[in-house]
This record gives C-alpha cells, structure tokens and sequence, in this order.
C-alpha cells in the first residue's frame, strides 16, 4: 500500500511545483533534505556504533550476568511463562538494557534474538505467547533513561540543550510502560 502512496504523493508534488511555479524551491528542497538525511544517518550510525560497541563488550564480561540478575525479579513477574528458559531471559535483559539507554535501533536485533527463542518453545506457532505479547508491549513502551537516538537528532538539527528533554521522556515512557504492561496482564488472564 505504502509503495503506491509515497510514489502518488510525489507525482502530485511535482505536478503541484510545476503548476504553481515553484519547481526551483522544490529542486533546492529536495538536495537540502537529502544532505540533512545523511547527516542525520551519519550521526545516529555512531551512537548506534559507539553503544552496539558497549553492548558487545558487556555481553563478554560479567556485566551482562549482573544486569540479568539485577532485572530477575522484574523479567519473573513480566514473564511467567519462561521460567525455564534462561537464554530468552537474558536476550529479554539484554534488550531491556538497550532500551534503557536509549538506542532504539541497538535494541532491535536483540528483540529480534528475544523473539526467535520464545517462538522455538511456542507450541502455536502462528499465535504469540503471553511472553511474546508482554515482551512486545514492554518493547513498544521503550523505557528509557538516556534517549540517545533522540539527543543525537536534537544536536544534529542544531539544538542547543540536546538533553532537555530527558524528564519528559523519562514520564511519557514510564507512563506507557505501566499502562502497557497493565492491559497486557489484564488480558491475559481473560483470554
């Protein structure tokens, strides 16, 4: 659907920029968009870099067996189902961790990981699992202490106070965080 919007938008733009006289502002429009589009791709590359980095070496030290422990009693209640599954429980971990950090793009090959291994033990495999659901929900709320990807875009487009805005993301996703996991619970114990 989308690969018949976008190319109507376009088509309609330029006929728009045609008949009102305006192809030069488009043109000029079009190479500024694309050199702040690399930029931009440019910037978030080497926080996601710089963090993947962080991961990894977290991953080879004692670190990660820290974090996991440290998140056990939250990823028990979260996750009943997986009680015996401790490589789901520490790729669950590791994803959380990417999250609280911010690096949404980090995060996702570990949800990706955490994903495949709660669906090997899923007997219904085209239906998700409780643990599945939660884990997309906890995932879709993305709590975060450091919102890296959005302070890297706030400094790439110039911003002066780049991390102004950490108190209010700290609220929005903890607020999403509570209300997600609640309805998740909910429902699942009716369904």
């Amino acid at each position: 659907m989308l690969n018949a919007i976008w190319p109507a938008f376009i088509i309609i733009s330029f006929i728009y920029a045609l008949v009102s006289g305006n192809i030069e502002q488009t043109s000029n429009g079009i190479f500024e968009s694309s050199a702040s589009a690399v930029e931009l791709t440019i910037t978030f590359f080497g926080t996601i870099c710089l963090w993947n980095g962080i991961i990894n070496i977290a991953k080879q030290t004692s670190l990660m067996t820290k974090l996991t422990k440290l998140l056990q009693p939250i990823i028990r209640f979260l996750f009943p189902e997986l009680k015996n599954n401790q490589k789901a429980k520490e790729e669950i971990s590791m994803n959380i961790v990417a999250n609280l950090l911010g690096l949404g793009n980090a995060a996702t090959p570990l949800g990706l990981k955490a994903m495949e291994t709660m669906q090997e033990d899923n007997k219904n495999k085209d239906t998700l699992t409780n643990s599945m659901a939660m884990f997309i929900v906890l995932n879709t709320a993305s709590l975060q202490l450091i919102p890296t990807n959005v302070m890297a875009i706030r400094s790439s487009l110039g911003s002066n106070a780049p991390s102004n805005i950490i108190l209010q993301v700290w609220i929005a996703t903890v607020i999403a965080a509570i209300v997600g996991i609640t309805a998740t619970k909910i429902l699942m114990k009716r369904f």
